[in-house]
């Protein structure tokens, strides 16, 4: 089971696959992963290229912008930890390197959000180790 923070939402589990991508959002830093052999880029991180199953990734530092693929606005949740936030807008968003990472909008009005929107990375500190990326609309 996860942990939780202090305003009750979960913290992620860390595993062997994504340790690295985990410390570098705690860095404040956007990594996705390459494959050696085929040179697919992807995101999120795991043991194996699911283009051509090669065991050899490497961490590419994202330029942490992209835009928004698709969106939905989330107006009841009564998880807590969450229902404190709504509403709130739950995106998947497709960054410059080709991969879609699903994450939240924020610092903008939920109907203010568009597909096709540019947005940049920014992190919510979940505890002092853990921070989750999250976009905002670029500026």
């Amino acid at each position: 089971m996860a942990e939780t923070k202090a305003s009750g939402k979960p913290v992620p589990r860390v595993d062997e696959e994504s340790k690295g991508y985990w410390e570098a959002c705690a860095r404040h830093e956007l990594y996705v992963q390459r494959c050696r052999d085929c040179g697919t880029v992807r995101y999120y991180p795991r043991a194996l290229c699911p283009t051509c199953l090669a065991a050899d990734p490497e961490w590419v530092l994202s330029s942490g912008r992209g835009t928004v693929y698709t969106y939905t606005v989330t107006y009841q949740n009564l998880a807590p930890g969450f229902r404190e936030s709504v509403p709130y807008v739950l995106a998947y968003v497709e960054l410059e390197e080709g991969v879609r990472l699903l994450t939240n909008i924020v610092d903008c009005a939920p109907d203010a959000v568009r597909i096709g929107m540019p947005v940049e990375v920014t992190f919510d500190d979940l505890t002092a180790d853990t921070s989750i990326p999250k976009f905002r609309p670029v500026s």
